[in-house]
């Protein structure tokens, strides 16, 4: 509310501050998500480059705006947190703090001068910044008594038990002093990372998005066994605490820890001038494709231990040295096939095929050409030599064609007219860039379809999988989606030609596919692939139609009266319900039993108006997934992180200082366990 008397000048001003505050609080709330995808689940969502740059806007707006600054802005705090499933609690010795950031030369110059000016004699150990997960190592005369995660920078994991089988870390020391804290940097290699993403996908596990995620997730193993398995290394990079004799000059402590005592040091070079600094900082950056490891910058440290303390770097950073990050990583490739595919759409989509090249810790080979509009621009054809990145550090991508190779003869590629899978003529959507398969029956789009159809938010059908889908079409089983549920039939034809295993297991997914009848019938409608219509509009939907038939025969103007439902998706809705072949299909489906009446949940608008956040293990649920349906059955919502909007965190440990935790503290939100929800909604035991 306005004083009175407030000119309209104040009110505009009052407003814009209004505005910059609220922008200030999204952002904090933004950069905490990521914080805690990265550091807590090992998930990260958005590149390191990506992230810097959200954590440089909110600095900017902190300088800009000091009144805005709180003690929990991110800039303040260490994104962690110890996890208490994986090992016990400890409180660090020593902090294990964050290095600041820098992103230019120059920075990194002005830092440098600014040390010299107060220590002319001043020294820079320039060092590998290893991608890895950061953990300490505590020695009781020589002998190795604990290893810890660095956590939120003051409290940590205990995972003594798996530093053990570490074969870097050194368990021994052949000088027995009294007491060494070390710090370094468990990573995988990429050998190890490859070697373990095998072993995943043999064992139809998800595979890991990069080295880093991998070591964290595999460091809080509860499992030994599964660390020594997948391989682990690190690499010392600073003495925590020690005797005086360890803790003059940096350089000459780590010097002697990997002389004397057998220590895995990180790769450094000691440097004195702006010069030495700069070329030293070029000469990581060059050799980072070539590495055996992931490094995501250079550590410039001072190295008169004693000087570190006059340069300190707030609550969240540790004190004397700083670290250059480079710019996201580009490689060049030469484009040695285009391979093209159709999805489930009939839509024809072109992979380039290079010479693999490193990558943000793996090897990529392949990245997808969109559409002949994207060759075309680019121009790329057989030949070319390629500028290949990783969006979000995930997603290989090419970025454009390196002019000055351009290769003698080389043409730019063109879209085939006819479908590579089935022979059909292929054309152009009008008004789109899209070139589609006129073949109704092509073979590519039955798999793709089915593929949908029993995957994880459609049908859910455990053990079917693309090469099992693959061999069945070829074989004839499957010339429609209703020929899933037929599989029965050929039982012992399946078995006797091995196509989806032996008889265990092809009894295991002929069940999965029987069972798959009673899923709600809103998985059903998901597995039909409508455009605009996903798993929350599927659900959405079936609430308000309450069957599959009502939702068949609904005009275009009752459709458009459900939530969140506008006129592309109900458009879409009334012609894929309209043509003959699909009614025909949900015919087909019902007489096999598939379940095609939605589950009517007494007070289903009891939640309604409310967000939850899920965190922590649960005791009630199968997983997430069940708790999230739970909640949006009965009208409510499940957020992701948590905000001001949030009206309750569900986590049955309410005293965990996880990140999530902490945040609902800060803003008050009330902590729930899973046993006070169902209580609320009249379902507990």
């Amino acid at each position: 509310m306005l004083r009175a008397g407030t000119t309209g000048e104040e009110q505009s001003q009052m407003g814009i501050n209004e505005n910059v505050a609220e922008k200030y609080g999204e952002l904090c709330e933004k950069i905490r998500y990521h914080m805690d995808r990265y550091y807590n689940q090992d998930t990260p969502e958005i590149s390191d480059y990506e992230y810097d740059q959200l954590m440089i806007e909110l600095r900017q707006m902190e300088k800009e705006h000091p009144e805005l600054v709180t003690e929990d802005s991110p800039t303040r705090i260490i994104g962690g947190s110890a996890k208490r499933k994986a090992g016990v609690i400890v409180e660090h010795d020593v902090p294990m703090l964050s290095i600041q950031d820098v992103f230019s030369k120059e920075e990194v110059l002005e830092w440098v001068h600014e040390v010299r000016g107060m220590h002319p004699d001043v020294k820079f150990d320039v060092e590998h910044k290893i991608d890895g997960l950061s953990m300490s190592i505590r020695y009781d005369n020589g002998v190795l008594k604990m290893a810890e995660t660095r956590g939120d920078g003051l409290l940590g994991e205990d995972v003594t038990a798996n530093a053990l089988v570490i074969p870097d870390i050194v368990q021994k020391l052949h000088t027995a002093y009294p007491y060494l804290e070390v710090r370094g940097e468990v990573y995988m290699s990429h050998e190890d990372f490859d070697r373990t993403n095998e072993r995943q996908e043999l064992q139809g596990k998800k595979v890991f998005a990069n080295p880093r995620n991998c070591a964290a997730g595999t460091l809080r193993q509860l499992d030994s066994a599964m660390v020594r398995e997948r391989g682990l290394s690190m690499f010392i990079f600073n003495i925590q605490k020690a005797e005086d004799v360890l803790m003059q000059s940096h350089h000459e402590g780590l010097r002697q820890l990997r002389e004397n005592e057998r220590m895995t040091t990180v790769p450094s070079v000691l440097c004195t001038t702006d010069e030495e600094i700069l070329a030293q900082i070029d000469a990581i950056g060059e050799m980072r494709g070539e590495l055996k490891y992931d490094i995501d910058g250079a550590v410039i440290k001072i190295d008169q231990i004693a000087y570190r303390n006059d340069f300190p770097a707030g609550t969240k950073y540790s004190a004397g040295h700083i670290a250059y990050k480079y710019p996201p990583e580009e490689k060049e490739a030469v484009i040695t096939d285009i391979e093209l595919s159709v999805g489930m759409t009939g839509r024809v989509n072109p992979t380039a095929v290079f010479t693999p090249v490193r990558l943000c810790g793996t090897t990529v080979s392949r990245a997808t050409l969109h559409n002949q509009d994207f060759i075309d621009r680019l121009g790329i054809g057989i030949g070319e030599t390629v500028v290949v990145y990783k969006s979000g550090e995930i997603i290989p991508k090419i970025r454009g064609v390196v002019t000055d190779k351009h290769p003698e003869g080389a043409v730019v590629y063109q879209i085939p007219d006819r479908c590579p899978i089935c022979g059909a003529p292929v054309v152009r959507e009008e008004d789109t860039a899209d070139m589609r398969c006129t073949n109704e029956d092509c073979p590519a789009k039955l798999e793709r379809r089915i593929i949908n159809f029993v995957g994880r938010d459609a049908m859910d059908i455990k053990g079917f999988g693309e090469e099992y889908i693959r061999i069945l079409i070829e074989q004839g089983y499957l010339k429609n989606i209703a020929d899933i549920y037929s599989l029965y039939l050929h039982r012992d034809e399946l078995i006797e030609k091995g196509l989806i295993g032996k008889e265990t297991n092809t009894d295991k997914i002929l069940k999965a596919i029987e069972d798959s009848k009673q899923n709600e019938p809103y998985r059903l409608l998901t597995g039909f692939a409508i455009p605009g219509v996903g798993k929350a509009s599927a659900r959405t939907l079936m609430k308000h139609f309450a069957s599959i038939d009502q939702l068949m025969h609904a005009r275009m103007d009752e459709l458009q009266e459900v939530q969140d439902i506008g006129e592309t998706t109900a458009l879409a809705l009334h012609d894929f319900f309209h043509k003959e072949s699909n009614a025909a299909l949900i015919r087909t489906l019902a007489e096999d039993g598939l379940n095609m009446t939605a589950q009517q949940v007494q007070g289903s608008d009891e939640l309604k108006g409310r967000t939850y956040v899920v965190t922590g293990d649960l005791n009630h649920f199968a997983n997430r997934n069940a708790l999230t349906e739970y909640i949006e059955q009965r009208g409510g919502k499940v957020a992701g992180s948590v905000s001001g909007k949030t009206t309750a965190l569900i986590n049955n440990d309410v005293t965990s200082n996880s990140g999530k935790n902490k945040k609902a503290k800060e803003l008050g939100i009330r902590i729930m366990t899973e046993e006070e929800l169902l209580e609320e909604t009249g379902n507990a035991d």
